[in-house]
């Protein structure tokens, strides 16, 4: 074979590693980012929590029954039109949650979360669909990056349904938990006092690399990097950026954070770095036997009194 074969050669192949790349690129970026959402399936998300979560059918029936459990919509600076649902406590009161669900769910999918806070607690809930779950718009799901300026969103616009003198905690779960961590690094208001993550991931970037490994056997290199690429072009974000661990190192305002010792989607370990990286205030609680987002699942009561121990030591004092 001479030289000028030979070159050739190397040539396709090297255009063959390329095109597989790129190609593999887009579709990393669809798979992760644009699956099919059971998060759109609003009727069959509300089946399936009254299921799993039995408690929760009285209370969401007295809702509808007094008209209040509400819907509000607001329109984020690129034209996205995003939905929340809201319901106030039983009578005036400041406290407030505002409640980010997780990968491929919905608000509907946080309702037992909403019901600790709004009838466990007695708290006025706000629960956003974020983008491309529910009946929020959008066109891939954001990991938390974007949605933490969507969540910031919310946030503005919750004095406006509860009254200008709320207290709020902002609590998620899973991909809502790494929102969570993500928007506590910005400049939020003062009555922003606590936040509540479970289950949140360190960043994109090491819970993609984890996915790639344990599902298909890969490296992050070269896909996850020219994927992390992709989705700068297309979604204005990378990879690399969307970091709850870099964002928490910024917050100095209360956090509590829950994590199942038997998590082998977001692993356990995600939850000691995140919040060794987090400077106090701050509590832990290491959830045993729980799998992900199972903890309220296995021990609602104690779920629902460690969150209002922590929440209420923190939400009535002034930053």
């Amino acid at each position: 074979m001479n030289k000028r074969t030979t070159a050739l050669s190397l040539g396709i192949t090297l255009l063959v590693l390329i095109a597989g790349t790129v190609g593999g690129s887009f579709y990393m970026l669809k798979y992760a980012l644009s699956p099919e959402n059971r998060g759109k399936d609003m009727a069959g998300s509300l089946t399936y929590m009254e299921e799993m979560y039995p408690q929760i059918t009285p209370w969401v029936d007295s809702l509808q029954k007094a008209h209040a459990l509400r819907d509000t919509f607001i329109t984020a600076p690129d034209g996205t039109r995003l939905h929340a649902f809201y319901a106030r406590a039983s009578r005036p009161r400041k406290e407030t949650a505002v409640i980010a669900h997780g990968y491929t769910d919905n608000a509907i999918r946080m309702f037992h979360i909403g019901y600790m806070y709004n009838r466990s607690l007695d708290y006025n809930i706000l629960l956003p669909d974020l983008r491309y779950s529910g009946l929020s718009g959008g066109n891939a799901l954001q990991m938390g990056w974007l949605d933490r300026k969507d969540v910031m969103q919310w946030i503005d616009t919750a004095p406006a349904l509860f009254g200008d003198s709320i207290e709020a905690v902002v609590h998620g779960i899973s991909m809502g938990a790494a929102t969570t961590m993500m928007l506590s690094g910005e400049q939020l208001p003062a009555y922003v006092r606590c936040f509540v993550e479970d289950c949140g991931y360190t960043s994109v970037w090491e819970q993609f690399s984890k996915e790639l490994k344990e599902r298909f056997g890969l490296p992050p290199f070269p896909l996850l990097y020219t994927a992390s690429w992709l989705c700068q072009w297309k979604n204005g974000w990378n990879f690399h950026e969307a970091s709850a661990e870099k964002q928490i190192a910024r917050c100095h305002k209360p956090m509590l954070f829950i994590h199942g010792d038997k998590d082998d989607f977001v692993p356990t370990w995600m939850v000691y770095e995140v919040y060794k990286a987090k400077p106090d205030p701050k509590a832990l609680w290491i959830v045993p036997n729980a799998g992900h987002a199972t903890s309220y699942l296995l021990y609602p009561e104690e779920y629902t009194q460690r969150v209002k121990r922590f929440v209420e030591d923190n939400l009535n004092d002034r930053p």
